[in-house]
């Protein structure tokens, strides 16, 4: 079964807004990822490019890919 993910393989934290650039989830997010309902992640998702537009990191062009 592939799990959907926002992951676009850049994958360096911002040292400011502890959040990574590529898809702007925080290390712990990242970590449990795997270990997430559909929906949490579903919902975590669709906050990312805002929560990326807060912080003020551009997000990088690319499609999402499937783990």
């Amino acid at each position: 079964m592939n799990r959907e993910t926002p992951c676009v393989a850049v994958c360096m934290i911002d040292p400011k807004t502890k959040l990574c650039f590529g898809c702007g989830r925080t290390l712990p997010e990242i970590a449990r990822w795997h270990a997430m309902e559909s929906a949490e992640r579903l919902a975590l998702m669709a906050l990312l490019p805002a929560r990326m537009a807060d912080a003020g990191l551009v997000p990088v062009a690319g499609s999402p890919k499937r783990a």
